[in-house]
């Protein structure tokens, strides 16, 4: 007998993750509270809960909450702002020039729009990477707290205003002192654990040559006696390699290993332009990284090499990154995308197949936030995260091979229920947990002023094709 908020989902294929990765047939989910309580045969949680509120998922699959360790919440608003452009021109010609013309408004605006995407797609947990103070990190830690997704956020830590190889390149806007340490601390004395405990709050420095190494060692010192994870950009383009021999003649690992950014407790993101001795410096410390396929593709910054990576025993995830760089934050679309360019650059079709990545969005992007007890599989005693997938659809029939068809013919559009910590946040496709058309409204209204400020209005409808 389940008790209090309780509820039991039937009728469904589960993909369970569990340590034998079983896939479970007619199979049902029990949920008390925020956990699941039971998983196995729909046939007998029927019996042993005859009386609790029962949902019948009418045969979908369903799919443990997806976990994207790489997301910029303010970059929502300025999807399709800066397409068909190499990283460093792409940040100092448009989304720092974007950013750096926010108001902590825009920031709660965009960060809603992020969540719902998320949310409506999948994903039950994301990794923000750097939430500058100008975003209001308020604002942003009541937007996940409304909305009821799973969040590590991410303060920004920065006290230099360049990037790699490049000199007075960032917006003015963009630029904050060392104090952005102090305010980060200050954030996780407000707002880690809160939210029923949904929210973590992260130290999110900028990569090398925006943090000065004394910075870096005070960070990370502080980040060691307080437990809280770390999460940088790393090794993403040539220049962030050429500018760390240059400077302190080291591989842009052992840079992080000499300032304290390395272990358990770190999610390094991108990590392309790494050799032999920085992927075994990785696995030696236990660190994460967080595979980016889409954005570095689009930005033509290279390919991540996860298959080296996971050889060498590197606990790699996956993330969508921001949507002026991806342009969708779908987990989903990831996965697929992930693995085809790999095996696209390799030659070899067999590596990382479709189990391969749904374990990274699951389970390696548990691992990588230090939440693997608590989400990542369908097991009794975790949280009660998951998504229910719609695969009886034209592109996704017939779908005898579930894991096959999620990974390579789905969507996040087929994602038709979401639950988080018990609580059903989308259902029928439909966000529950706010109100949809008024967050696009409103985003579709503050990005059109952030571009007036930026004096980038034209850049904000400029076609490449005549519009009539």
């Amino acid at each position: 007998m389940l008790f209090g908020n309780a509820m039991l989902f039937t009728n469904a294929t589960l993909v369970t993750m569990n340590p034998t990765r079983d896939i479970v047939t007619d199979g049902a989910i029990a949920v008390e509270g925020p956990r699941i309580v039971q998983v196995g045969k729909s046939k007998d949680l029927r019996g042993s809960y005859p009386e609790e509120q029962t949902i019948d998922l009418g045969g979908k699959l369903v799919i443990p909450g997806l976990v994207d360790t790489h997301v910029h919440l303010a970059q929502a608003m300025l999807r399709g702002s800066a397409d068909e452009l190499t990283l460093i021109p792409w940040l100092c010609e448009r989304i720092w020039v974007l950013q750096g013309n926010y108001t902590e408004a825009d920031g709660y605006a965009s960060a809603r729009l992020c969540i719902a995407e998320m949310l409506k797609s999948g994903t039950t947990t994301f990794l923000e990477a750097m939430l500058a103070h100008r975003y209001g990190f308020d604002g942003i830690a009541q937007a996940v707290e409304e909305s009821g997704i799973r969040a590590c956020l991410g303060g920004i830590v920065m006290d230099v205003g360049t990037y790699a190889t490049q000199t007075a390149a960032m917006h003015p806007g963009m630029i904050e002192s060392r104090e952005s340490l102090r305010g980060v601390v200050a954030m996780h004395d407000k707002w880690h654990g809160r939210a029923d405990g949904r929210i973590h709050v992260w130290f999110g420095p900028r990569t090398p040559g925006g943090v000065t190494p004394e910075l870096y060692r005070e960070m990370s010192a502080i980040a060691r006696e307080r437990n809280m994870g770390i999460t940088m950009h790393l090794a993403e383009v040539e220049a962030d390699r050429t500018f760390l021999q240059s400077e302190y003649g080291l591989s842009p690992v052992r840079y992080a290993e000499r300032v304290g950014l390395l272990g358990p407790r770190s999610v390094l993101v991108h990590m392309i332009w790494l050799d032999d001795g920085d992927v075994a410096l990785l696995a030696q410390t236990g660190t994460h990284v967080s595979y980016n396929p889409s954005s570095n593709a689009k930005l033509g910054s290279g390919v991540c090499d996860v298959q080296r990576l996971l050889d060498r025993g590197v606990n790699v995830a996956l993330g969508c990154d921001g949507a002026p760089a991806n342009n969708d934050y779908d987990l989903i679309r990831e996965m697929k995308f992930g693995s085809l360019v790999q095996k696209a650059v390799s030659r070899n079709a067999t590596v990382l197949p479709a189990e391969t990545m749904l374990e990274m969005a699951t389970l390696g992007g548990a691992r990588a936030l230090g939440l693997e007890r608590e989400i990542g599989s369908l097991e009794v005693g975790k949280r009660a995260d998951f998504a229910v997938v719609d695969l009886h659809r034209a592109h996704t029939v017939p779908a005898f091979r579930p894991v096959s068809t999620l990974v390579y013919a789905a969507t996040g559009g087929d994602v038709d229920t979401v639950v988080v910590d018990g609580r059903i946040v989308v259902s029928g496709g439909v966000l529950r947990s706010m109100n949809e058309a008024e967050i696009l409204a409103e985003a579709n209204a503050r990005a059109a002023q952030v571009y007036r400020r930026a004096g980038l209005s034209g850049a904000m409808t400029r076609s490449a094709w005549p519009v009539l």
